[in-house]
């Protein structure tokens, strides 16, 4: 995708000899694209894409779930460009839920919108399952907006408490991610089109998956993957997680062939590239347990 960032637009700005605009002018014109530029960012990343250099978090080229996953979750969420999309989210306890952070603390004047529920354990992105109430939001302390460029997002993570608890059960957190090379699973009701444009993005109804594997530190950008995230790759051509997908699990078989969660959806695993070409970056659960048991704990 071409980069829509302040340097890109100013290079598109015309300037032959019998037009050229003054230079007060032309600063201007830069400063105000620039701003424009910023804040569809600010949007695109809010929502769980970025619109600078590729979008990076809803399922491309997966397919329709194969089993049942209780503890799958979806915050659905809208905002000005797009009414239609959602968060994914994962059940770890009967009344609270994992999600990212950049789901819930949109940049300001991203105009971010939560509709305040989560459906948990549905194969279906808008029936189904049970809906409870958001009581409380928690956002990583520790958490900022990557740059879309050098820099991922960091401690991007969120526990959303529901208003009372729910029958299904929830997911464990492993008690550590496979080496590179286990195979792992994504799950999510992001666009199955991979586009940067929102107009043109397809959400389905039906839950999507994709087999993955844990990448190694190396397989993503410099900086990107590291301690606490997680690089993730993609036996399947031209497959990974994107716009939609954010906040959602990465599983792997535990103990006994049963999942648990290892990662959330959380951005592109390298700048510049579409989803579909990967690699993915996923926040790294286990690396948190302690901030996830006291906040739980706190109510």
């Amino acid at each position: 995708m071409a980069r829509t960032g302040a340097a890109g637009l100013a290079g598109r700005i015309r300037t032959n000899r019998s037009e050229r605009p003054s230079p007060v002018l032309l600063r201007k014109t830069v400063r105000r694209r620039a701003a424009r530029a910023t804040a569809v960012a600010a949007l695109a990343a809010a929502l769980g894409t970025t619109a600078m250099t590729g979008s990076a978090q809803a399922i491309v080229n997966g397919h329709d779930s194969t089993e049942r996953y209780p503890f799958m979750a979806t915050i659905p969420m809208s905002a000005k460009q797009i009414a239609d999309g959602t968060c994914g989210a994962t059940l770890i306890d009967p009344q609270w839920v994992l999600t990212a952070a950049h789901c819930v603390q949109g940049y300001p004047g991203s105009e971010l919108t939560l509709d305040g529920t989560v459906r948990i354990g549905s194969a279906h992105r808008k029936s189904g399952g049970t809906v409870r109430a958001i009581t409380r939001t928690v956002v990583h302390p520790g958490f900022s907006f990557g740059d879309g460029q050098t820099r991922p997002n960091y401690d991007d993570l969120a526990l959303v408490r529901l208003d009372r608890p729910v029958a299904q059960r929830p997911l464990p957190v492993a008690q550590r991610p496979g080496p590179p090379g286990t195979p792992t699973r994504l799950l999510g009701f992001g666009t199955v089109v991979d586009t940067p444009k929102f107009e043109e993005m397809v959400f389905p109804d039906r839950l999507q998956e994709l087999d993955t594997r844990r990448g190694a530190v190396a397989d993503c950008a410099p900086g990107y993957a590291g301690p606490t995230r997680l690089c993730t790759t993609s036996p399947t051509p031209k497959a990974m997680a994107c716009f939609g997908d954010s906040g959602g699990p990465q599983i792997q078989r535990g103990r006994g062939g049963r999942w648990e969660l290892i990662g959330t959806t959380s951005g592109p695993g390298a700048p510049g590239v579409p989803c579909s070409e990967g690699p993915g970056l996923y926040t790294d659960v286990r690396a948190y347990a302690d901030w996830i048991r006291a906040t739980i704990a706190a109510g």
